[in-house]
């Protein structure tokens, strides 16, 4: 366990070295939810060993999975559902609600706990309940559960209000199993979701992705097992490569995928940032000094949101005013609070200060911000709120003169595999206390 754990990190040093991308998490719990799919074991390599895929696996578990684990191999085969009702789980997270869809098509009936997770705004599941409704579910909601049960999921054609990633998911997963047809129009279309349909349709399932964020999905009447292997993290790839151009570092990252990282790549380019592609990874470093810029969160294959934490820590050692438009969640600049302890010169706006058509504009929503740089940051104590923000904090930490004690470290456990011991490995001065 890591609560009330701290990281001790003592800024100044540039990072160098070569780490090994974990696979992503994003997509290793997604696909541990679709194993639930099939009565035949599912094979997950590169699967990281880490909060959220653990959670994902203690659901599975519960409704009837056994799971092995291997290193970095992790075995689950579900023969038979023993349990429709997931009432609770040790910890919070998103997850549970993916599993509805499995549940239904193997019983008929599901129960899952509301959704948890970082404190970055509400999280609506709208999306998805009204989708699974479309499809012949009926949906009770309680205060601490979503009860469902259906004759039979049956396919629909779902235009979604806005690309959410876990609506889009849970409507394939919906999908694949369905009698007839499903069309997904104004789906997302992120990294994770494309390695999610490789491995159903390694399964069985026949999904077609069309143009303009459309999939098409055609219900097959059973599924099998088979073996995956999870795609590099592209989140904690731009983390690291982040921490190598602010630390004035130099950090090889195995296994980094550029064509996901496009977006990013250009924004480190107008920033003042560098890197090189190799054969089996990106390399980045810094090439003079680095320079304010404007970017706005989007979608895939936008400049995800994920990365917009550590890339404001970045900015606040560039030359000038950097702007930076937040489109896809409408609070997730609560952690600026924390850097600003540290000296940054950050402000947030309620209004949309950006070209994008935003979803936010006057509903007074704090979802843009204004650094200015470059300021010197110096060691203090903060407190991690949230995934990406936590990166944030050791970002800013690494950066910062003197000494920084981060609590809420179990934000970073959730998502970053082996995280204390790559930074050590690159050469930072990090404990854990």
């Amino acid at each position: 366990m890591t609560e009330n754990q701290q990281f001790i990190i003592e800024g100044g040093y540039p990072l160098k070295g070569k780490i090994r991308l974990s696979g992503t998490k994003n997509a290793a719990t997604k696909m541990l939810v679709a194993s639930l799919l099939t009565d035949e074991e599912v094979i997950l390599e590169n699967c990281p060993d880490l909060g959220d895929v653990q959670i994902t696996a203690e659901l599975c578990q519960i409704v009837g999975g056994k799971i092995k684990r291997e290193g970095n191999t992790l075995k689950i085969h579900t023969p038979k559902i023993t349990n429709h009702r997931v009432k609770e789980l040790s910890r919070k997270n998103r997850i549970p609600i993916l599993a509805l869809s499995p549940l239904l098509h193997r019983t008929g009936k599901a129960e899952v706990p509301i959704l948890g997770g970082c404190k970055i705004g509400p999280r609506p599941v709208d999306f998805h309940l009204n989708a699974l409704r479309q499809m012949g579910v009926e949906i009770k909601e309680t205060e601490s559960s979503y009860k469902a049960k259906t004759d039979g999921l049956k396919g629909y054609n779902i235009e979604l209000p806005y690309p959410s990633v876990g609506a889009t998911e849970n409507i394939i997963l919906a999908g694949v199993l369905a009698k007839e047809k499903t069309v997904i129009s104004n789906a997302a279309v992120e990294p994770e979701i494309i390695d999610l349909i490789k491995m159903l349709q390694k399964m069985g399932a026949i999904i077609e992705l069309g143009t303009n964020r459309k999939i098409y999905i055609e219900g097959v009447k059973k599924l099998y097992g088979t073996t995956h292997y999870i795609l590099p993290d592209r989140n904690e790839a731009v983390s690291f490569a982040i921490m190598a151009i602010a630390t004035n570092g130099d950090i090889f990252l195995e296994e980094a995928p550029q064509e996901n990282l496009i977006t990013f790549l250009n924004a480190i380019r107008r920033i003042g940032g560098e890197f090189k592609v190799e054969k089996n990874g990106i390399r980045f470093f810094r090439k003079g000094e680095l320079k304010a810029i404007e970017l706005e969160t989007d979608t895939f294959p936008g400049f995800t949101t994920d990365w917009q934490q550590p890339t404001v820590v970045l900015l606040t050692q560039a030359n000038g005013t950097s702007v930076i438009h937040e489109t896809v969640y409408e609070d997730r600049f609560g952690y600026t609070e924390e850097l600003r302890k540290m000296g940054a010169d950050i402000t947030i706006f309620t209004k949309c200060l950006g070209e994008k058509p935003c979803r936010f504009n006057e509903k007074n929503y704090p979802h843009s911000a204004v650094i200015k740089g470059p300021a010197t940051l110096k060691g203090t104590k903060t407190e991690i709120y949230d995934l990406r923000a936590g990166c944030a904090n050791v970002i800013a930490a690494l950066i910062a003169k003197g000494e920084s004690k981060i609590s809420g470290i179990e934000h970073l456990d959730r998502g970053y595999e082996n995280f204390e011991e790559k930074l050590l490995s690159l050469g930072a001065k990090v404990k854990r206390v």
